[in-house]
């Protein structure tokens, strides 16, 4: 699918065929094409339209620095991360950029809330956006702030998981340890998507294509700076977490341990006992004696006693 975005003056008009477009000869009065899953038709048609050359879905994935940000004679060219969390397994989506001629083009192959966002916005206050790179800003600026989001949220989680592991902990050992993984698995993504756009919006202050203001980009860059040290703090806490749930896994192991230790020393004069008793030797005295069997008795109850009432005493149990 693809969505054409046309100014003319404050006026804004978007048109969903490539042949209106065509038709329509406003070429010139593009700012900006949205390409959400675009046929290999459609890609060839905004080629030969707009004289430009797309990176490929595998070249836009690519991590290397020079593909994340390039630029030549009047464009740029930017591939940068898009954190998709609705799923179990969050995971950063990539989004390619071309900055030519004042115009925008980005083509996506998932469904994003950012653009979501931003085309509302674009089309209720169509004049604060006069070319590509200020619809380029502001959707990178929207992303930022659902990172934001994103971190206040996990950061929620976390101290609910806290509360649970210190109040609630009823021995779902395994399902502490895979929210400890999740969400450090999120974090971890998040961080990701920050650290590529401070890399991209500081490879455009450096541009020599475009003459930006700076405020914009400073301030953007900032709030991630501040984010990203957010995710830091995160991950101490997770660690901090995982070390604190793993210290009290090993005390309610060592209680179980305890328990059987005791148990071990109750049995263990009574069994002595039993066990020379059991013995069937011919010249054993008490064989023949009348109160034999209830003095053993009698010993086993006061050696099984006596160890309890020690522990007791000494605050062992």
């Amino acid at each position: 699918m693809v969505k054409c975005y046309i100014k003319t003056g404050n006026k804004l008009e978007v048109i969903k065929s490539l042949e209106l477009l065509q038709e329509s000869k406003q070429q010139k009065n593009v700012i900006w094409i949205d390409m959400l899953r675009p046929t290999r038709k459609e890609i060839i048609s905004i080629e030969e339209m707009f004289d430009i050359e797309f990176p490929t879905k595998q070249e836009s994935e690519e991590i290397e620095i020079s593909s994340r940000y390039w630029e030549e004679d009047k464009r740029v060219e930017i591939n940068s991360y898009f954190l998709i969390n609705n799923d179990p397994n969050p995971y950063n989506e990539t989004v390619s950029f071309i900055l030519q001629n004042k115009m925008l083009f980005s083509i996506r192959y998932k469904e994003l809330l950012s653009f979501d966002k931003f085309n509302k916005q674009l089309i209720s206050s169509p004049k604060e956006f006069k070319e590509g790179f200020d619809i380029f800003c502001q959707i990178i600026d929207i992303r930022i702030d659902a990172d934001a989001d994103a971190i206040e949220n996990l950061s929620k989680e976390i101290v609910k998981l806290r509360k649970h592991v210190f109040s609630d902990y009823t021995n779902d050992d395994e399902e502490i340890l895979e929210k400890i993984s999740a969400f450090e698995d999120l974090n971890m993504k998040i961080r990701e998507n920050l650290t590529d756009k401070q890399r991209i919006l500081t490879s455009l202050l450096k541009s020599t294509v475009y003459r930006l203001s700076t405020d914009d980009i400073m301030i953007m860059l900032k709030d991630i700076r501040s984010l990203i040290e957010h995710t830091d703090f995160n991950f101490e806490r997770l660690d901090y977490l995982q070390n604190i749930f793993l210290g009290m896994l090993n005390i309610e192991q060592n209680k179980t341990v305890k328990i059987f230790t005791i148990v071990n020393v109750i049995f263990l004069p009574p069994t002595l006992i039993a066990s020379i008793y059991g013995m069937n030797f011919q010249f054993m005295p008490e064989l023949g004696w009348k109160y034999g069997y209830a003095l053993s008795i009698l010993l086993m109850a006061i050696s099984s006693f006596t160890p309890l009432y020690i522990f007791k005493k000494k605050g062992w149990m």
